[in-house]
């Protein structure tokens, strides 16, 4: 596995990258947007992307004919005030890398679970499929989600509360038949430890647009 660093430049946001020995022309571009405890200052602190959920499992392997890509927050932001910058951003993920458009998916965990629903409900025809981990959206606006969805949460969650991934989930339900969801009895915070799986990885290239 090839691993890139790229500070932001005309990048918008500095980032990791994972890049499979197994890639072809046309990869699939998976773009993983961390918490706010791995925000950071730049090249500097750009490894705290790598700390929590599919930087953790990816490689050769798993991750076939893909990029993971991982952007990372600046620290005085947050996901979810900078959905237009992470468009751009992925605009030039695609550009860089000749990723296929078709094969577009976006994950995010805690703060970059609310980053991963407000993205997707901005720009629904960009993302071939998504999975928002223990953040929270707007449900009143969640029917324009019509591509496959996997939402995570632990129920004894006491820092982003399950109810934000719930009311999303029933939102959802009768409108979007790809919806899965996975509910953690006795699961805190940190359900991207259970979330983030090659099991993912093989559901997101299960779809494409």
């Amino acid at each position: 596995m090839i691993i890139e660093k790229h500070a932001e430049n005309d990048l918008i946001f500095p980032f990791i990258s994972y890049i499979s020995e197994n890639k072809t022309e046309k990869p699939a571009l998976i773009i993983h947007l961390h918490g706010s405890g791995e925000r950071g200052k730049g090249m500097e602190e750009l490894d705290r992307v790598l700390v929590h959920g599919l930087p953790k499992c990816a490689n050769d392997e798993n991750l076939g004919n893909s990029i993971l890509v991982m952007p990372q927050c600046p620290i005085e932001s947050f996901w979810a005030a900078k959905v237009e910058s992470i468009k751009e951003f992925i605009d030039k993920m695609i550009e860089l890398y000749d990723a296929d458009e078709n094969r577009i998916y976006l994950c995010g965990l805690s703060m970059g679970g609310y980053g991963t629903w407000y993205t997707a409900m901005a720009y629904p025809q960009m993302f071939a499929a998504i999975a928002p981990c223990c953040g929270g959206g707007m449900a009143w606006n969640a029917g324009v989600l019509k591509m496959p969805v996997w939402a995570f949460h632990g129920l004894d969650d006491d820092c982003v509360s399950p109810v934000q991934t719930i009311e999303m989930v029933e939102a959802l339900k009768g409108r979007n038949p790809h919806l899965k969801y996975d509910l953690y009895e006795g699961v805190g915070h940190n359900s991207w430890d259970k979330a983030f799986t090659p099991e993912l990885l093989k559901w997101f290239f299960s779809y494409s647009k």
